[in-house]
């Protein structure tokens, strides 16, 4: 396929892909200034759309929950240099090569003792492993086995230049707000910016976002605000929990947490803790209609992303994690394999498209009730076919389904999963029922979708 097929079939996953390839040489961490440059990167990738995040800093110490925030992580210079002189790596190179959060060493050691500081990726000997220190003072360095094993004995330099210090963890926030006149809570999405040159598990996440708000500020009309938050995994989560904790309980009604989400294989879902929340529901009902899809039950695994934050005991916030290969579910995750060529333009489409569609299923998700008993007479208002022939009543079926579970006991997203007709193909239905008067809501004093 040329360049010009490519950015026509996906102009929303084009830039995206092209915007996750800006960030991703950045060297990111818990703190830093690799993740404000981030930060500010994003910013200038939506100011066509009038908006940016508001960039915050919590200073080192500050007491969030459980957690304190962590010193500021400054690296400037990280290298090994072999017998002869010449560097055997060189975080220049690549900045995995050394370890997160490394404190400064300048020492020469045989080869024997070298290997003691030297992380490798014993299941795959080709690549360079992704290896973090945060809570706990330490130096040491990544490289792949293969290069490990293959070094000659003899005396070995480890040099990096480093410090820890009194300085602030970076986060940043957006809200686009419902439209005037309506206002029925808010929808979050998160996403992450602390790993280190890592292409789908980091940088297709914020590079989603950044197309999901311009999507999300186009709309003519939003039923919900929808609020985007941009922090180093776990512990921003939680900085910003500390300080918003009841805002959300009383505003939010569905979560996202983006992660993961730029190749082409899969498409999965990390329910919330007990796999019932409306943002369970949506995600669920989008998914139905995609191939290849994982459902995948809270911490299922052992792991999770910030969905664990906002699922914690007394947090219990409806918030769930869309991705496309999960995380760790992939080869190449967590390693220097996680580069450029695992994503794609597709990928990003895909999930945009799913992003989409599942903003558009919540704006229109109301119970809704038919202003006639029995059922109408659709033939009349044109909407049904005037000559009966076999299989002419077939593309009725959504509308019939619709009609026969519109009494107001029951919200879109029910109606779609027991009728099994995509949420998408049921909102011509209520734009064609309300047209012609025979759609209300249920809801009293909320405004029509």
């Amino acid at each position: 396929m040329s360049e010009e097929a490519k950015n026509n079939a996906a102009p929303e996953g084009q830039r995206a892909y092209d915007f996750a390839a800006g960030i991703f040489p950045l060297t990111r961490s818990l703190t830093g200034e690799g993740n404000r440059q981030t930060l500010r990167m994003v910013n200038e990738e939506i100011a066509d759309a009038g908006l940016s995040f508001t960039v915050s800093e919590i200073p080192s110490g500050t007491r969030v929950f459980d957690w304190t925030v962590p010193k500021e992580w400054v690296i400037r210079e990280a290298y090994i240099e072999g017998p002869d002189g010449s560097r055997v790596i060189d975080m220049r190179n690549n900045n995995l090569h050394v370890l997160g959060y490394a404190t400064p060493v300048d020492r020469v050691v045989p080869l024997e003792e070298l290997k003691q500081y030297v992380y490798t990726q014993e299941d795959n000997p080709e690549v360079i492993p992704y290896v973090t220190s945060y809570y706990k003072e330490r130096y040491g360095f990544c490289m792949s086995k293969k290069q490990l094993d293959a070094l000659p004995e003899g005396n070995y330099r480890m040099f990096i230049d480093s410090e820890l210090k009194e300085g602030s963890l970076t986060t940043g926030e957006l809200l686009v707000p419902a439209t005037e006149g309506m206002g029925d809570g808010e929808v979050l999405f998160s996403s992450y910016i602390c790993h280190s040159s890592m292409a789908n598990n980091e940088c297709s996440g914020p590079a989603l976002m950044t197309a999901l708000i311009r999507h999300v500020a186009a709309m003519p009309r939003r039923r919900y605000a929808y609020r985007f938050l941009l922090y180093p995994e776990t512990i921003g989560a939680i900085s910003y929990l500390s300080t918003h904790l009841e805002h959300l309980r009383k505003h939010m009604k569905a979560g996202f947490v983006l992660s993961c989400v730029g190749d082409a294989k899969a498409y999965s879902h990390t329910q919330s803790k007990y796999g019932n929340t409306l943002a369970d529901r949506v995600l669920a009902q989008v998914l139905r209609t995609r191939e290849n899809v994982r459902t995948y039950r809270f911490l299922e695994g052992g792991g999770g992303s910030d969905e664990r934050q906002y699922n914690a005991a007394n947090v219990n916030l409806p918030m769930v994690c869309f991705s496309r290969s999960r995380f760790a579910q992939y080869p190449e995750y967590h390693t220097s394999a996680d580069n450029m060529s695992i994503v794609s333009p597709e990928g990003l489409q895909g999930s945009f498209d799913v992003m989409c569609e599942v903003i558009e299923a919540l704006e229109y998700n109301r119970h809704y009730r038919m202003t006639v008993p029995c059922e109408p007479q659709l033939g009349k208002r044109g909407l049904y076919p005037t000559v009966s022939k076999k299989g002419i009543y077939d593309a009725l079926q959504p509308m019939r389904l619709f009609i026969a579970y519109a009494d107001g006991s029951n919200d879109l997203l029910w109606i779609a999963e027991r009728a099994e007709v995509p949420v998408r193909d049921l909102i011509p239905v209520i734009e064609s029922l309300k047209e012609h008067g025979l759609l209300t809501t249920q809801e009293t004093g909320l405004p029509e979708p």
